[in-house]
């Protein structure tokens, strides 16, 4: 894409954390390009496990920062996706079939462990695919790497000899860091046993470092084998430390729960000669409680789940959002993240450039927004679906058209695939709680007087018509309420069964007259 000279130079001083991110690159290389013609950037995974919203959350903001250096340089850039396949089984996911079966390769490489799906040549294969899946379904542009093949192939070879030529400057950084008692087993080097296939967590002796030649132990022999050509794997701080070396990557993020892990693979990288990536530590996602989000607690919100209650593109505005600041991920936060995501996508073209950079959806959509418009708000959408009940596609597009003279699916995509979502996220997450109370006296004296002003309004009554009976029968004395948001609270939690809800002047010509004077009626009837 070709970039403006108003945008680069606009991009150039924008406080977006993409660009702030991306000038650290063009820093790297003040003086010169890189010598291998592109900048790397890489993420990493570790394929014991199925990917998840993590996974996505990652790739998606290193692809940001890639996207803002590519409207600051011109070099070419790559994306690896580092798949850890040669890493050691360590336990038994719960959610897999065959766990006998996976229990009787422990500590073998994930490529050398059985598939207990049966689909694929090992564990690391199908989750690897599952991975590769999952990428382009999101239409990630990366290159999927496999540590087994880089080792296998001897691509990581010249820098392991390294690793053995600085052996003691490794255990000098590494060995602090440890226990004591994990200070007496541990070696930055892992060997393949000859016997077993196990990936052994012992004492290592380097023999000769030009040949790969190291001594250990291996069920009561001693061993002398190489650990080049996928003879080895290295410790995954060290291993970190390696392939940042050996395939010259320039930029790397990761988690606040990685940065001493960070830190000390910097160090070791610094002893094997090079430069760290660049990079930056993301702060970790919270359940509603404020407790950090565990795989093996469940307690937090799948991929899938925000896919099923709202779009795309409301979770990569909502990662996008503060990414160094504690966030909390569950149901609740979908629709506001929807409704803020087109919020700001309407305000994009009326923007100045430099405040179209630092607009969130510029970042979603590489500065290319779809075209397209919401004429509801998905908060509007989830009131009125949580009111007709069991309702049809079909049936929320009968109402709509009462409030958008224009409103069809083929005018209106996105809208379309929202009532989706949104009759999705009423039946799995509001109608179980949907809940009306009954009005006290002052509230139902207030309802009804709404329901008679409602009575008498001309056929084709404006949102702001209404909206003004509204606010008049709020302030009215008559009825005592204290503050206007007392009388609005009241209308949310008799009517909709919510603390909060729509502009009630946008609900009701959206519902319909009517339909709304029922909905009156029905809750005087629990008073």
């Amino acid at each position: 894409m070709t970039v403006s000279h108003s945008i680069r130079a606009a991009a150039l001083a924008s406080k977006a954390w993409p660009y702030e991110e991306a000038r650290k690159l063009l820093k790297r290389y003040a003086d010169a390009p890189p010598a291998k013609g592109h900048v790397l950037f890489e993420t990493g995974y570790g394929p014991s496990g199925l990917p998840h919203i993590g996974t996505f959350n990652e790739v998606l903001r290193t692809t940001m920062v890639r996207n803002a250096y590519h409207a600051l340089s011109d070099v070419p850039t790559r994306l690896i996706a580092f798949s850890d396949d040669m890493d050691g089984l360590r336990k038994v996911p719960d959610n897999v079939p065959n766990k006998d079966m996976l229990a009787a390769h422990l500590g073998k490489p994930l490529t050398q462990v059985p598939d207990p799906f049966e689909k694929h040549e090992s564990f690391a294969h199908h989750n690897n695919a599952m991975l590769r899946d999952f990428l382009d379904r999101f239409g990630f542009d990366y290159e999927f790497v496999s540590a087994t093949e880089r080792y296998r192939a001897g691509a990581f070879d010249d820098t392991l000899r390294l690793v053995l030529r600085r052996y003691q400057a490794i255990m000098d950084i590494m060995l602090p860091t440890l226990r004591k008692e994990r200070q007496a087993t541990y070696s930055p080097v892992l060997p393949i046993s000859p016997k077993s296939g196990i990936v052994l967590q012992v004492p290592v002796e380097v023999v000769d470092a030009e040949t790969g030649l190291v001594r250990f132990e291996d069920e009561g022999e001693t061993i002398e084998q190489s650990i080049l050509s996928g003879g080895a794997k290295l410790q995954w701080k060290v291993d970190w430390a390696m392939r940042w070396v050996a395939l010259g990557v320039d930029y790397e993020m990761a988690g606040k729960d990685l940065i001493d892990s960070v830190t000390q693979s910097s160090k070791i990288c610094r002893a094997l000669g090079a430069r760290p990536p660049e990079g930056f530590n993301y702060e970790m996602f919270l359940d509603e409680k404020g407790e950090k989000i565990s795989k093996s607690k469940g307690n937090g919100l799948s991929l899938e789940q925000w896919l099923t209650y709202g779009p795309q593109e409301s979770l990569a505005f909502y990662a996008f959002r503060e990414p160094k600041k504690a966030k909390q991920l569950h149901m609740g936060v979908i629709p506001r993240a929807v409704d803020e995501y087109w919020q700001f996508r309407g305000n994009y073209p009326a923007q100045t450039v430099e405040q179209q950079l630092g607009n969130p959806v510029h970042h979603v959509h590489d500065g290319v927004l779809p075209p397209g418009r919401l004429p509801v708000t998905f908060g509007l959408l989830l009131n009125l679906v949580g009111v007709m009940g069991d309702a049809s596609p079909d049936q929320v597009w009968g109402y709509l058209r009462n409030y958008v003279a224009d409103a069809d699916a083929a005018t209106y995509p996105e809208l379309d695939a929202l009532i989706g979502h949104a009759l999705a996220y009423h039946r799995d997450f509001v109608a179980p709680m949907l809940q009306r109370r009954a009005p006290e006296a002052n509230e139902a004296a207030a309802l009804r007087r709404l329901g008679a002003e409602l009575a008498a309004l001309p056929e084709g009554a404006s949102a702001e018509d209404i909206q003004n009976i509204v606010y008049a029968i709020g302030k009215d004395d008559a009825f005592g309420f204290a503050e206007l948001r007392d009388w609005f609270k009241t209308l949310y939690q008799t009517l909709l069964g919510a603390d909060q809800g729509p502009r009630m002047g946008s609900f009701i010509a959206l519902y319909g007259i009517e339909n709304s004077r029922k909905l009156i009626g029905e809750a005087l009837s629990r008073s």
